[in-house]
């Protein structure tokens, strides 16, 4: 077993259910590689006994019966006594049965390709919990999935459900200071530029940091695990996407695409299409913010402080934006061998990679600032409209506060010291940006390898920020 980093927190919080003279029923969810089996793992431990039984990825063929053959399966396996009955009501009854006494974790992971092919599977899931399950105090069953969007519709927001969950976990990135971990005892060797390189490939997933080879540079770990047809990262787009989406996978891909090269509206996005607008689109575009792979970042007013249309839909994960931009272009070259080096140009993808990095890492953000998050109104990347008033602006990052004052953040990623020219840069977005009345202004800067001493000197800019700093344990 890998070792175990991070999530301190949610760990806790599950512990603190062993507190209680009752039984527990807890949902984890959140994005494919991002460590809920593992999370589950860890808790395991503070039990007697403990159960993890996962569905079948939803492959061509796969059927609700092949779901139920394997789950009994597992089931033996396990050493549980269970019958040759093909109903999900009595192979969950023989689990209970089997956890009646004592302090016991039941794991039912991947829960959407278990019960989705049959209808039956969460009434007869909510039931047995009613009849059996919590009926034993010690033991707690823990629901886990990568598609969050099933799991909030049929458990979370059901009626089935409402009531009975005692808690519930959706999963992130890890911070920037935890990802520093995966480089082991030699993470205080290598240089935080160095780190982000890899970071702006891998975000904070880790399952794919857990690859990471430290006695090889960041260019050397990117082509093991990009540009060889064995390397985790090469297949793992159609993976993740035909594992969550089964037959509507194509569709999703395909938005995805639209959106890799910038923020995209709705509109924008179904013409590019040459589609016709229907709900349908607005609901594949929040399942893919639910999984993890898109952000919708709404419009803002900030004078009256409240949210405005078009919202704008981004790519917010880092490794799906470089395959597509950097991998799947290259994937025929790959499969033949003929890659021996990162594609030219590659490094240009680096600045939008790193700006993800940054609004994951926003909580250490505020703090650097000193801005509490009960302050903060809003913030996220900003787009100004241009109208009859004012020009159209675009600010890397905007941080609103209760006390009318405005952080405007410019995110900067380079080899080398960040020149004086970012000081025109600024200021030009800075007069274009329409500040009402009342309300203050600061310029924060914020880079990996350092900036001019200019740029440090010169007083348009309040706060000069090294994220690289954010690498190191608090």
């Amino acid at each position: 077993m890998t070792r175990f980093i991070g999530r301190k927190q949610e760990l806790a919080g599950l512990k603190g259910l062993l507190k209680k003279k009752s039984s527990s029923l807890v949902v984890i969810r959140g994005r494919r590689r991002i460590g809920k089996s593992r999370l589950a793992e860890e808790f395991s431990k503070a039990f007697t006994k403990h159960y993890m039984l996962t569905g079948v990825p939803p492959e061509k063929g796969v059927t609700a019966k092949d779901q139920r053959d394997e789950f009994r399966r597992q089931m033996r396996r396990l050493k549980i006594s269970v019958t040759e009955s093909d109903d999900w009501g009595d192979l969950l009854t023989d689990l209970a049965n089997h956890s009646a006494e004592g302090s016991v974790l039941v794991v039912l992971d991947e829960i959407t390709w278990m019960g989705s092919l049959d209808p039956t599977f969460l009434p007869k899931l909510k039931t047995i919990w009613d009849t059996h399950f919590k009926k034993n105090p010690q033991l707690i069953l823990v629901i886990s999935g990568s598609n969050s969007a099933w799991i909030e519709k049929n458990i979370m927001s059901s009626t089935g459900f409402v009531g009975r969950l005692s808690f519930q976990i959706h999963l992130k990135e890890l911070p920037l200071f935890r990802c520093s971990e995966f480089w082991g005892s030699v993470r205080t060797q290598i240089d935080p530029y160095e780190k982000f390189k890899v970071l702006a490939v891998t975000g904070g997933i880790p399952r794919y940091l857990e690859e990471v080879r430290t006695e090889l540079s960041a260019e050397q770990n990117i082509l093991q695990l990009c540009y060889q047809p064995t390397g985790i990262l090469f297949n793992e787009f159609e993976q993740i996407f035909s594992d969550l989406f089964a037959k509507r996978n194509r569709i999703y891909k395909e938005l995805v695409r639209q959106i890799a090269n910038g923020q995209r509206t709705l509109t924008e996005i179904v013409e590019s299409l040459g589609r016709t607008k229907s709900g349908d689109f607005s609901e594949y575009l929040e399942e893919l913010v639910e999984a993890g792979f898109l952000a919708r970042d709404a419009g803002w007013n900030i004078a009256n402080s409240r949210e405005e249309r078009p919202s704008h839909y981004r790519v917010c994960d880092n490794y799906v934006r470089f395959y597509l931009k950097y991998i799947e272009p290259f994937k025929n070259r790959i499969l033949a061998g003929r890659v021996t080096s990162l594609p030219q140009g590659w490094k240009s993808i680096m600045g939008l990679q790193f700006e993800n990095l940054v609004y994951n890492n926003a909580d250490s953000l505020l703090r650097a600032l000193a801005i509490a998050p009960d302050e903060v109104i809003w913030s996220g990347p900003y787009i100004q409209m241009p109208g009859a008033r004012r020009q159209g602006c675009q600010i890397d990052y905007l941080i609103q506060t209760k006390h009318r004052v405005l952080y405007v953040c410019e995110i900067k990623f380079s080899d080398r010291e960040v020149p004086y020219s970012v000081v025109k840069e600024i200021k030009a977005k800075s007069k274009r940006l329409k500040v009402p009345k009342g309300f203050s202004i600061r310029h924060v800067l914020i880079h990996v390898n350092g900036v001019s001493e200019q740029v440090e000197q010169d007083e348009n800019i309040s706060n000069i920020v090294n994220f690289g700093e954010f690498l190191l344990l608090p």
